[in-house]
């Protein structure tokens, strides 16, 4: 009898140390976005494809912005992040729109370009400048795109913020990528800055009712931008993206995944690789594959990659910048 029980205690913990170390015992919680932004849409394809293809267990989350992505990871609600590549930077500087570095994150890597979008109904917008009295959504308050908007505004010089941080010369709302198109489309306000990688689900829900205009950048203003802030880079919208009659020439911003620090060089190493070992084979499942490159994707300098991504460039021959 107790060798009987002796051999129903090893099988027990024969099969406890198989589930321990088995398929999907590494849980990943990724905060995204929006439901009708990019981040949510592709991160919840990386999510599932790593889920059924890499050994680890990704699960997509709603999210509020790239500000309160970093908030998550900090607060551990999140093992994982989408964030614009400018604010990543600042929260691990601890300026802008952070009082101190967070430096919980590493870089896993650049995906895409965001582009800034500066979304309008009204022929008559047709420079920054036209914005200047109107009613116009400058993204949901804290987030990367609210941030983004500062920076062109105040390039044109209607960026001015009164004491309470209220802007003074837009009549300014704060909206999510849905909410800011559901406002376009019932003429609640006249525009909306929506930073995400186009074409964006919100924008292109609106365009098929409507006739969707984007405002265009000068050059000089851009020259300007890209001078104050090296996380910009000049971008232009096609204009079959929505239908438009002409292309749209803005500024970007990088698309990233971060990782805590204290995620398992394994695991982080299995997603970079399910990533960009199939990512050609997997457009016909999000466009957005076929924005990226290994090349872009350990481009980041502002912020250290995890080991796990490293480790993986390495073997690709790319060396990036570690903690």
């Amino acid at each position: 009898m107790k060798k009987i029980i002796s051999l129903v205690l090893i099988l027990a913990m024969a099969v406890l140390c198989l589930a321990s170390c088995g398929e999907n015992n590494t849980r990943l919680r990724f905060v995204t976005g929006g439901e009708s932004g990019t981040y949510y849409a592709f991160g919840s394809v990386i999510a599932q494809h790593a889920t059924n293809n890499a050994g680890i267990s990704v699960t997509g989350v709603i999210g509020n912005g790239s500000k309160s992505n970093i908030d998550e990871l900090n607060d551990r609600n999140a093992e994982l992040a989408f964030c614009q590549s400018d604010v990543m930077a600042y929260a691990y500087m601890g300026t802008n729109l952070f009082t101190a570095p967070i430096t919980c994150s590493s870089t896993v890597c650049a995906l895409y370009t965001e582009q800034v979008q500066i979304v309008t109904l009204d022929e008559n917008i047709k420079t920054v400048a036209d914005l200047a009295g109107k009613k116009v959504s400058v993204g949901a308050a804290g987030s990367g795109g609210y941030f983004n908007a500062v920076d062109i505004l105040s390039a044109y010089g209607i960026g001015d913020l009164d004491k309470d941080g209220k802007f003074t010369k837009i009549d300014a709302t704060y909206q999510s990528f849905g909410d800011s198109a559901d406002a376009l489309k019932d003429g609640k306000i006249d525009a909306a800055f929506i930073v995400a990688g186009a074409p964006t689900n919100a924008v292109t829900d609106l365009a098929t009712t409507k006739a969707v205009h984007l405002v265009s950048l000068d050059e000089a203003h851009i020259a300007s931008l890209l001078a104050q802030s090296p996380y910009y880079a000049k971008v232009t919208i096609p204009k079959e993206v929505y239908n438009m009659s002409e292309d749209v020439t803005t500024v970007g911003v990088g698309a990233v995944i971060l990782a805590r620090n204290d995620i398992s060089e394994d695991a982080i190493y299995a997603l970079v690789a399910d990533i960009f070992d199939n990512y050609q084979n997997l457009v016909s499942t999000h466009a957005k594959y076929g924005e990226l490159s290994l090349e872009y994707a350990s481009s980041i300098t502002s912020v250290p990659y995890h080991a796990g991504a490293a480790k993986y460039f390495a073997e690709k021959g790319i060396t990036v910048p570690t903690k």
